[in-house]
């Protein structure tokens, strides 16, 4: 059973906890029963100016100067007390996020993961010789090039992987020498408080990490403002993430935004494969994730095929409680976000639309929806879903799907299925997204390969060895031989 104890958290400085005289509070609600399962004291932008300067402060007197080996060994032990805590990390993630608890368990595990990367990530940063005697009067002299922690950095993070995608900013970050202030999700602050535990009894300077919880009016701009913050990775949505960037000004940024993720299935792709990744890829987490599938693309002599061996496959999806083993689809993040999903299924549907299973919505459980004989103007096609509905679309050849697919303002990942490898490679130069897999779903990723998107879907990238290499700043030194 999963321990329903009422969970009281606060933003944390220094390890201690942050208090006010006249405290601002919020409640975290359980998504699938409405149930109140924590209770926050909310920082203030004062609270918010106290964690960077404390931040800012350990970065010079500690971080930078920490020895790799170091580093590698706090993070090592961070993801050996992560791993033994597997199940009570994945039970707040069902109570907080409503994450079925099978796919909370997958988080941490990706979490572990991440974490240990990034210490091995953290012994392998290095420099390099100029070969200074290429230029037309630089004999007799050595070029190096060294890299250093760049200070202070602000990580704001989301609340569909609010442990995975929190330690995709906070680990890198620590293998390279910074110091990070975490502003999480106001929907799932509690495994980031629990993180930030975590991490300080790991072994990381007290400072070096630093929680805010708080509103994104109150905290958020000082956040991104402050002249004492180096850098800003944020996950979210492209309407904060642009006004972000605009605010941001010179500071480093990156940003993980949105997409509607299309996946290509040709007459000599694996059909059967395909329709069997694709259900997950479409509804895990009831299809609040980034890359999730929400565009497939059929060649249209196997479109029926695909359906039919498809839908039956997501009429076989377990909906309900999170807590319980056997439940595939939970609850959306909250029950508006479940009706604003449910009226976009019935405009598609008054506007010519079929709906081939689902479509139904009970308080914030929504159905697996799969909608068929769309149109790109459609919210279902053209927008983020951020929901567990997906449209089939037939298609005739490969340069009308390739256009298909690239009409979107969004392009972080996409799938292609075929047996062709010229046609793989083909499709893969064209998609006009930052990552593609063929013969895979979109909505898969290793934490390791660099990932981020084009166009509406952000800029920079993630995955530890890349997050790292923008966490740190180049400098050249010169010395000229006597």
């Amino acid at each position: 059973m999963i321990n329903t104890e009422l969970m009281r958290v606060t933003s944390l400085i220094e390890g201690k906890p942050v208090t006010q005289e006249q405290e601002k509070t919020m409640e975290v609600i359980n998504p699938f029963n409405g149930e109140v399962v924590g209770k926050v004291s909310l920082a203030s932008k004062e609270d918010a100016e106290k964690a960077i300067e404390s931040a800012h402060q350990v970065f010079h007197k500690t971080m930078k100067k920490m020895p790799a080996y170091r580093r590698a060994e706090i993070l090592s032990k961070a993801a050996d007390l992560l791993e033994e805590r597997t199940e009570e990390f994945a039970k707040v993630l069902v109570l907080e996020a409503g994450k079925p608890i099978r796919d909370g368990r997958g988080e941490v595990g990706r979490a572990v993961q991440v974490i240990r990367f990034a210490a091995d990530e953290a012994k392998k940063i290095e420099g390099e010789l100029v070969p200074m005697d290429a230029a037309i009067g630089g004999g007799n002299r050595i070029g190096m090039v060294r890299r250093y922690p760049i200070g202070v950095i602000s990580a704001i993070t989301p609340f569909n992987f609010p442990l995975n995608l929190a330690l995709h900013k906070l680990a890198p970050a620590f293998a390279a020498g910074n110091t990070v202030v975490l502003k999480p999700a106001g929907k799932t602050p509690l495994s980031a408080y629990m993180l930030v535990k975590l991490f300080e009894e790991a072994g990381l300077p007290q400072g070096a990490l630093n929680l805010v919880i708080g509103n994104g009016s109150e905290v958020g701009g000082v956040l991104v403002t402050d002249p004492r913050i180096s850098k800003i990775t944020f996950t979210g949505s492209p309407s904060v993430g642009i006004n972000l960037r605009k605010k941001a000004e010179l500071k480093k940024v990156t940003l993980e935004l949105g997409s509607n993720s299309p996946n290509i299935i040709f007459n000599d792709g694996d059909v059967k494969a395909a329709a069997v990744g694709l259900v997950r890829g479409a509804f895990a987490f009831s299809g609040q994730v980034c890359i999730s599938a929400q565009r497939i693309y059929v060649q249209r002599d196997v479109y029926q095929d695909f359906l039919d061996q498809y839908v039956p496959l997501v009429e076989k999806l377990v909906m309900g409680n999170p807590v319980e083993e056997t439940t595939d689809i939970g609850p959306m993040i909250s029950e508006a976000e479940a009706i604003r999903a449910y009226e976009w299924v019935k405009q598609a549907v008054k506007a010519g639309a079929n709906t081939v299973t689902g479509g139904n919505r009970e308080g914030s459980l929504l159905e697996p929806t799969v909608l068929v004989n769309v149109n790109p103007d459609m919210k279902v096609v053209c927008e983020e879903t951020f929901a567990p509905i997906v449209s089939v679309i037939p298609f005739d050849t490969e340069e009308e799907v390739i256009a298909m697919a690239n009409d979107s303002k969004f392009g972080l990942q996409a799938g292609v299925f075929t047996s062709d490898i010229n046609r793989a490679m083909r499709v893969a130069e064209e998609i006009e997204t930052g990552g593609v897999w063929i013969n895979e779903t979109s909505t898969y990723r290793q934490d390791n390969y660099p990932y981020g998107g084009v166009k509406l879907s952000g800029i920079g990238k993630e995955g530890v060895k890349y997050a790292i290499e923008d966490m740190m700043e180049i400098k050249f030194v010169g010395i000229k031989l006597s």
